[in-house]
């Protein structure tokens, strides 16, 4: 596969975002999905409203979330509903449980693992995504970018489960390490094949604590913020975030690698590499 085009700036701010996006070329239409991750309650770290605000407006987009599989406050539809209110989405933009009344299941081609995945309904009525992740890191998947965002992020409650449990959902946190990180690369790729060309990714390298935005009690970031990336190709821009943390100058760094080596997060990306989601080689261009 040949080299994916990755911009990059160093200068983090809402018009950042919204400059790359135009840089890419890339026109999302119809209706657009915005998935981000909401933050549980109590998390000192997640993105705000207010920082995605003017990439939103300007692709005219739903927020849209899934309910989480683990006890917190985003896992049933009240209580996501409540939360997205509580941290400022509701009040900005239009949002979307997707797995609010039911969930479909999406075909899963040449997986690993799984040969399905099970995202909210809501997901069919959207024509094409603009994923915004918040790279950081993840007590499980090591670091959570653009893949885990279009992975667990948009599975239903229940397909979360399943992703984690290798496809037995009562296995949901004993299954082997390995094969989750592989189901998440499944998984992935049944959201690109549904969403051919029409999927816009972003990476925000700020307030990456060795924590997920998932965690109520996450650790302070200890890396300093790197920038922003955009690609149309997930596996590219998260092995972009990752060589960028190694290559970092920055001592605080050997809490994140520590983090993302312990839990052999680059695994996920291999296997999407391996599923034809996207290239290992890319071209980083800077803005």
């Amino acid at each position: 596969m040949s080299k994916s085009i990755v911009l990059f700036t160093r200068n983090i701010s809402p018009e950042s975002i919204l400059r790359l996006y135009e840089r890419l070329g890339v026109c999302l239409t119809g209706n657009i999905a915005v998935k981000l991750h909401s933050g549980e309650t109590g998390n000192q770290n997640f993105l705000r409203p207010e920082f995605f605000k003017p990439i939103i407006n300007h692709v005219g987009g739903t927020v849209v979330e899934c309910n989480t599989a683990y006890e917190g406050t985003r896992n049933t539809t009240e209580a996501h509903y409540k939360t997205m209110e509580e941290h400022g989405w509701s009040k900005h933009f239009k949002v979307d449980i997707m797995d609010e009344t039911a969930e479909i299941a999406l075909p899963i081609i040449g997986g690993k693992h799984l040969k399905e995945n099970f995202v909210g309904e809501h997901f069919k009525n959207y024509d094409s995504m603009l994923v915004l992740s918040h790279f950081k890191g993840h007590p499980m998947g090591g670091f959570g970018g653009a893949l885990k965002n279009i992975s667990i992020g948009i599975a239903s409650s229940h397909g979360k489960a399943h992703i984690h449990g290798v496809g037995e959902v009562e296995k949901i946190w004993a299954a082997d390490h390995d094969a989750f990180l592989e189901c998440m690369a499944d998984a992935a790729k049944s959201i690109m094949d549904a969403l051919p060309d029409r999927i816009v990714f972003i990476n925000v390298m700020k307030n990456m604590s060795v924590d997920c935005d998932c965690c109520a009690v996450a650790e302070d970031p200890k890396i300093q913020d790197i920038g922003i990336l955009a690609s149309l190709d997930p596996v590219a821009l998260d092995k972009a975030c990752v060589d960028l943390v190694y290559g970092s100058d920055d001592i605080g760094k050997a809490d994140l690698i520590e983090r993302i080596e312990s839990r052999n997060g680059i695994h996920t990306i291999n296997a999407a590499a391996e599923l034809g989601i996207g290239s290992l080689e890319y071209e980083l261009i800077e803005i």
